[in-house]
């Protein structure tokens, strides 16, 4: 069966990349942004307005409209906070603690749930940023610092920030999340870089390395571009598009991340 060649396969490891595209947080209850039904569903004020996510998830939203920006920023940052990653998150670590060189996470997803999990920060590359840090909105500098002190109050009915929106210290204007949006030449990503390069130090380490992909579409094709240029084996978990194309040692379960989670931690109990 392939889910016991997958477990075969990690019990064969030294090293765990594990790399998460959005499906990875559905089963903690956040939401599926595929396609504008299901994002103007979670956000109806966007959809009246027939705003669509690449043009909210946007720097020039910030310019345009900032408390609509902050809006949806702010909701985001709220919801991420409140939401307990799902089982799985534990499920990971656990192998992990069973490799020799343990795991690595490279994820596309700004939620920070990984952290939240308990993966130690120095293991985790976030590729596209995170909603928990800030930078300034007109990159006055390379500074990027937490939101923890922000606490956003959104009208959620019309999905915009009703206080102040957070302020960049340096220069007194508006400050935006530290992410990569559509259309951005002002991200700041050495926090990302820094990140990279310590997963880089430890993929070094690692001979025998299997990469298991959770939850990663086409639709923001980061992480499956990325698993499929690893070394050693992939793992692919994927319900809607568990396809693998010009990869020699390669599974694929059309299993979406707590299913499949489950299925691998029990063959490997």
């Amino acid at each position: 069966m392939p889910i016991e060649e997958a477990a075969a396969w990690i019990r064969q490891a030294d090293g765990l990349l594990i790399t998460a595209g959005a499906g990875m947080g559905i089963d903690s209850g956040l939401p599926d942004f595929r396609g504008p039904g299901g994002f103007w569903g979670v956000y109806p004020a966007l959809g009246r307005a027939r705003i669509a996510f690449e043009a909210i998830a946007n720097p020039a939203a910030f310019e345009r409209n900032p408390a609509l920006a902050w809006g949806f920023y702010g909701h985001r940052l709220a919801l991420y906070r409140q939401t307990k990653p799902h089982a799985g998150f534990a499920m990971l670590q656990a192998l992990a603690e069973k490799l020799e060189r343990g795991a690595f996470v490279f994820t596309s997803n700004v939620d920070g749930h990984f952290r939240k999990a308990g993966f130690a920060a120095e293991r985790i590359c976030e590729v596209h940023g995170s909603i928990h840090h800030l930078q300034c909105a007109a990159a006055c500098s390379d500074e990027i610092w937490s939101a923890d002190s922000f606490q956003p109050e959104v009208d959620n009915e019309n999905c915009r920030l009703m206080g102040d929106p957070p302020l960049c210290p340096r220069c007194g204007q508006l400050a935006r999340p530290n992410i990569l949006m559509f259309g951005d030449w002002q991200w700041l990503e050495r926090r990302s870089a820094l990140q990279q390069q310590n997963l880089q130090r430890w993929l070094a380490t690692v001979d025998r390395l299997v990469t298991l992909e959770i939850g990663a579409g086409t639709q923001v094709a980061t992480v499956r571009h990325f698993s499929e240029r690893q070394p050693g084996r992939l793992i692919r978990l994927n319900p809607d598009e568990p396809e693998i194309a010009r990869h020699p040692d390669a599974l694929a379960l059309p299993l979406g991340a707590l299913a499949g989670l489950k299925q691998l931690y029990q063959a490997l109990a």
